[in-house]
């Protein structure tokens, strides 16, 4: 299975909008939003899944909860809502953990 965000995002091979970053995390603006407001949480390690972090990644999770809270509370504050959102399994286009913080009504990027 491909990772998009190790492949393409941390490699820089795709270029982003960048949202914030800090040493361990990076969040940017998704390259094909579904949503009105879509922006998303990566750690720089690779972690493929929210199931298989370790105990030594407790560090890096803060540090990905606490941007997610503050771009979480600059799209309320913004919008009034906001959803954070991951996916596993079968669900998880890439493996690679990834939080996305949206807001608005789903709509395919694709049409």
């Amino acid at each position: 299975m491909s990772d998009f965000y190790c492949d393409e995002v941390l490699s820089g091979k795709t270029k982003v909008e960048k949202v914030m970053e800090t040493e361990q995390v990076l969040a940017f603006h998704h390259t094909r939003p579904s949503y009105e407001s879509h922006i998303v949480v990566i750690p720089k390690k690779h972690i493929s899944s929210l199931i298989t972090l370790e105990r030594e990644d407790n560090d890096l999770l803060l540090e990905m909860l606490t941007v997610a809270k503050a771009i979480a509370a600059q799209t309320v504050k913004k919008y009034g809502a906001c959803r954070l959102v991951t996916n596993m399994g079968e669900y998880q286009d890439s493996k690679h953990l990834h939080w996305h913080v949206i807001y608005g009504s789903y709509k395919n990027p694709t049409s």
